[in-house]
């Protein structure tokens, strides 16, 4: 089996899409199969990331709006009579199966292929995979108004599911989107496939004084100060503001020293450090992405803490990784998260600065508690490892292309079950 994964979410410091696929380059090892991955990049070169994981990088422009980190390939680098290098990649690999993390614009790939307009790309399965939600993009990006929902609602329904033959998505809450948009010509199956994290790695670093005195010294603290942390990207989707409205509550409610330490970076840097500066100088400490995955893992060893504060949180890897290393996770009771956490393991509230802070002070009120809670957290976390994650998403793969005929009229041949309308309503959509 040959898969290739396209995705314009890949660049240097990015996140959870770029953890995800490079576990799943080292899965390939362990499952035997082929796999390739395309992104953006300055410029074109291949990289043999493993013994069957290779990346191609692709000369693309950079994001005009939103965060410039990231580069787009756009439908030029692969729709005729263009002719571009992604096109070019897929007829020299002659994939099993395309997968496809991106609803704007490498997903038109997809419809080119369904519907033959690709001389020599073959019929490979075509897999959407959804990492986020739309609707949640238009509105930390657009507009929270109905009319973004409205508009994600029908752009996903009649525009979006059409292109693939099955879909993925990494949470209940991610693939609620995509069942709630569904329209009765264009119905495609979900599985829901939670990712993962670096779990052993995480639970058996162990906190270090030295380490920790450091970390003190960086936030201006002493031996009394308890060191909360963020991990994730600055922008819009993360509901940055929350954290500052915590921190802000906490210097209300309580003497106690809190200082909160801020791993990433991000469009929205600029502001939080304003912001801070502003509202609670001296409790926020901004320490940039960190690239060294020991260094990042002594932070999470180290602190006391870790907030994670976005409501609508596709998944959440960072989160995961806390569990696994044993400190407590405050989360927000709702989105992916939710797919791991609950008030066994993590302690959950509402997304508003009062019950935040209030649940942050909660935390270090009953040391049982807690103990019983973080025991539960790393018994979660261990489900969640690479390797296990890897193997489900390879044997799904197998799965789809085994169901799959050579024949496209019947390639969008379900499980018993299913859907029993998908096949009438084949011929309209093709």
């Amino acid at each position: 089996m040959k898969t290739i994964h396209l995705t314009n979410f890949y660049h240097p410091t990015s996140g959870g899409i770029s953890t995800f696929y490079r576990a799943m380059l080292n899965g390939a090892d362990r499952a035997g199969h082929e796999m390739r991955l395309i992104v953006p990049a300055g410029s074109t070169f291949t990289e043999h990331f493993s013994q069957r994981g290779l990346i191609h990088f692709v000369k693309a422009p950079s994001s005009p709006v939103f965060d410039r980190r990231y580069r787009l390939l756009l439908p030029t680098s692969y729709m005729p009579p263009f002719a571009g290098e992604v096109l070019r990649l897929i007829r020299a690999e002659k994939p099993d199966l395309i997968e496809i993390c991106d609803k704007y614009t490498l997903c038109w790939l997809a419809g080119l292929i369904r519907r033959g307009w690709i001389a020599g790309s073959g019929r490979p399965v075509l897999v959407g995979l959804s990492c986020e939600r739309m609707d949640d993009n238009v509105g930390a990006f657009v507009t929270r108004g109905s009319i973004g929902t409205r508009f994600s609602r029908w752009y996903i329904g009649n525009i979006y599911l059409p292109l693939f033959d099955y879909h993925l998505a990494n949470s209940v809450y991610t693939a609620s989107e995509l069942q709630e948009s569904m329209r009765p010509g264009h119905r495609r199956p979900v599985s829901v496939m939670p990712m993962g994290a670096e779990i052993e790695q995480f639970s058996t670093t162990l906190s270090s004084p030295v380490a920790r005195q450091r970390l003190i010294a960086m936030v201006g603290g002493d031996v009394k100060t308890r060191l909360l942390l963020y991990a994730g990207r600055v922008s819009a989707e993360k509901n940055i503001p929350l954290l500052i409205a915590t921190m802000e509550s906490l210097a209300q409610k309580t003497s106690d020293d809190f200082r909160l330490l801020v791993i990433g970076s991000g469009p929205m840097i600029e502001w939080l450090r304003a912001e801070a500066d502003r509202r609670v100088p001296g409790r926020i400490h901004l320490a940039g992405h960190v690239s060294d995955r020991r260094e990042l893992v002594e932070y999470y060893a180290n602190c006391d803490l870790f907030i994670h504060a976005n409501p609508r949180e596709p998944f959440g890897i960072a989160p995961l990784e806390a569990m696994a290393a044993g400190i407590p996770l405050l989360a927000p009771r709702a989105g992916g998260v939710l797919s791991y956490a609950s008030d066994d393991n993590a302690w959950l509230c509402h997304p508003n600065g009062e019950a935040f802070a209030d649940g942050v002070i909660s935390v270090f009120t009953d040391a049982i508690d807690r103990r019983d809670r973080l025991s539960r957290a790393r018994w979660t976390a261990d489900k969640f490892n690479w390797a296990a994650v890897t193997t489900r998403f390879f044997e799904e793969y197998e799965r789809m292309i085994a169901e799959s005929s050579t024949d496209q009229s019947t390639r969008l041949n379900l499980p018993p079950g299913r859907n029993q309308h998908l096949m009438e309503m084949a011929k309209g959509v093709m």
